[in-house]
Formats: structure tokens, sequence, C-alpha cells
């Protein structure tokens, strides 16, 4: 890509960044390496890759690439989004302390409260659209504030400028997971945030067929940790998974445009519905974070959470549907539909997920790309059936 990416679009960069033609062949895609060692040109000389595990051809075209659309200095890119977040948790030594979000996506509580706990780390879950909560909550041995905007699945939504400025007052890392909005909607790094986390198995790729994670960082020197880490504990990111998500970043940009067009007029018309007792959703101006929103992204997402009232009437409408899709995850080109309490956050405990309102009602749901009338006509169906 020729000339100063920083000058360049979005799309441009999507499409681009990272991803010179192939020097051998002039093959516009990336190729797979599928390799595992790489020849040296004599002792003490190669071409910058000795080790698949420590770098990839594939790999470091998606790492560079999405270090560009979220305006950081580097990306690393790994299996799974936990095992981003694992990496990531890496920089937290035994003794120390992390403030969190107090509604975040199921398997990060589950990591946190079931595992670091284990080994001397501790965590404060506080409700992050406060930020004299976020302050309150800070300690000498603060070393991370992590936090989800919008949360999972309860569409919170934290002043990311205002927590970031918490966090360096106080000597720690704003950590903030990207997941519903991607970096075409919203870039945390540019408001002052350190880290940004992302499960690429979601909006990034897009398909619904690849799992992974990444982590792109604003300084070297968790830049660097980051690179440490990946070669020395090998949950990387495989070539053939790096290149599904690189072929979904070019896209990235048209997709989420129609993502939201249609998570607008979805979120309106469960908003209207009579069945529906609450719709969450920072699109609609009765949401709590609508303003906030505004002003620190460019969008609102495909993301949706709704209360039906009860299981029976929850089960009975996921039950109707007949064009989505009733299963985990979310950011693909097919509406998925999940229960919440039952699936993604089955981990949180009871008493926690109806003091945080996830109640045996609430559904999520992430708006695909399928036509706007047959998803409406979906809806409309199943509503009466439940």
């Amino acid at each position: 890509m020729k000339g100063d990416p920083k000058e360049l679009g979005f799309s441009t960069r999507a499409i681009h960044a990272g991803q010179a033609p192939d020097p051998t062949t002039g093959s516009v895609t990336v190729p797979i390496y599928q390799t595992s060692t790489y020849v040296q040109d004599e002792l003490g000389r190669h071409k910058g890759f000795e080790y698949a595990r420590v770098q990839n051809p594939t790999r470091q075209a998606l790492e560079e690439n999405v270090a560009s659309l979220e305006g950081g200095l580097a990306g690393h890119a790994f299996a799974s989004g936990m095992a981003a977040i694992s990496t990531l948790m890496t920089l937290v030594k035994a003794g120390e302390h992390v403030v969190c979000s107090q509604n975040v996506y199921g398997g990060t509580y589950r990591y946190f409260s079931q595992i670091l706990e284990n080994y001397n780390l501790s965590f404060s879950w506080v409700d992050s659209t406060d930020l004299d909560a976020v302050r309150d909550a800070m300690q000498e041995n603060t070393r991370i504030v992590y936090v989800e905007t919008p949360t999972n699945p309860m569409m919170e939504v934290t002043d990311i400028a205002g927590a970031a400025d918490i966090a360096h007052e106080n000597g720690a890392l704003l950590a903030v997971d990207n997941t519903f909005l991607s970096p075409y909607f919203q870039r945390p790094l540019e408001l002052g945030a350190d880290v940004v986390i992302h499960s690429t198995t979601k909006f990034l790729n897009g398909h619904s067929d690849s799992l992974g994670g990444v982590l792109i960082s604003s300084r070297p020197a968790e830049a660097e940790w980051f690179a440490f880490v990946q070669k020395s504990a090998g949950g990387i990111l495989s070539p053939f998974d790096s290149f599904l998500v690189l072929r979904g970043l070019k896209t990235l940009a048209v997709r989420m445009e129609r993502h939201e067009t249609s998570g607008r007029a979805v979120a309106a018309f469960l908003d209207r519905h009579k069945k529906v007792e609450r719709v969450l959703y920072p699109g609609l101006a009765n949401h709590p974070g609508h303003e906030l929103q505004k002003s620190q992204a460019t969008g609102f997402g495909a993301l949706i959470t709704f209360d039906l009232g009860s299981y029976e009437m929850a089960k009975g409408f996921l039950d109707s549907l007949q064009v989505m899709s009733l299963a985990e995850s979310l950011g693909g080109v097919e509406t998925l539909i999940s229960h919440p309490a039952s699936m993604t956050h089955a981990s949180v405990p009871p008493e926690d997920r109806e003091r945080l309102g996830m109640t045996a009602g609430v559904v999520r749901v992430s708006v695909g790309l399928e036509d706007l009338e047959d998803l409406i006509g979906d809806l409309t169906a199943a509503l009466a059936a439940a």
C-alpha cells in the first residue's frame, strides 16, 4: 500500500493495510503460509521468519491490518478471544488488582472469578457507567481497568475517555473490549485506552467460520510483552484462521453499515411491540447511554437485548423462529439470537444475573444481513406464537 496509511480511509486500509502483493507471484491475496518452520540462508541470517509459533506471514498481515484499523502501534492475534484476554491478564501479577465492568461476557467473568482469583489476583466488579464507582474502586495495586462498552448483554455504555483518565491517574492501564462495535464504529485507543480486545470470531471475521482473538496496543511496552507471551505460551491464531479474518475485514465497513441499518429497524420494531417489556439498544433515544454513545462512536451496532418477561415467553418465542438462528456468538452475516441466562452467561451466578437485570426472559439478538422484511416477519410470527 503506497502512501501514508494514516491518511487513507477506513475501507481502503481494511482492504490493503498489511497486505502487499505476494512478492513471488503478485497474488493480490495474502497466501496461507501453512508451514511450521523456515529455511535460513546461513547460520545467523534469515528472512525475518524462524519458527511459526513466533512469526507467520499470514498472521503478521492480519496483525498489521487490525492495528491500522484501531489506530494502534501493534496487533497480536490469538487462537480465541479468551486466549487474547488471558494474554492481556499476564500483565497482572499475584497480589495486584483489576477493576472490571460488572457486566461482561460470561467467559470473561468465569476466567477472572474462577481461575485468576485462585492465583491471588483480585477483582472489583463495578458499574463502569458510573465513573465515580470506577474511581472509588481503584487501589494502590490496581493494574488494569477492564471495560466492555457496550456491555454483553445489558448494553451498558461506559465513558471511555473518562475511564482512561481515572486509570492513568492511578498508574493503571485501560483495556477495552471493542467486539460489539468493531473499529468501524468505535476506536477506544483514540479516546485514551491503552489496549483494545476483540474476539475476531465476531464482526471482524463476520462469517461464523473462524475462532480467534486480537490485542491491539498503543505503547511499545505492552506490544513487546504480548509478542513475548505469544512466543512463550503459543496460543497463536493459525495461518488459515488469519486468512479467513483478513478475508472478512475487507468487507467490514459495508457489513457494519448494513448490520446497523437493520439493527436500528429491528430495535424500533421491538420497542413498539406490546409483548416486549423493554429493549436495550444504545441507538434508541430512551437508552441511558444514547448521548454518550453518540459522542464517542460513529454508530450503535447490531446487538439488541430485549425482555419478554419470563422464561416461558422467551422459550416460546425462540422455539418459533424460522429465519433467525438460535446459537451462541454474534457478528455473523446470519442473524444469531440467544438466551444469555442459559447460554453465554450461564457461568454467572443466578443472583448476579438477577441483580444485573439478566433475567430468564432476556433475549439477545445480533442482527445479520438478511433482508429486513424477512427478519421483521420472523420476529412478528414468533412473538405471536409466544
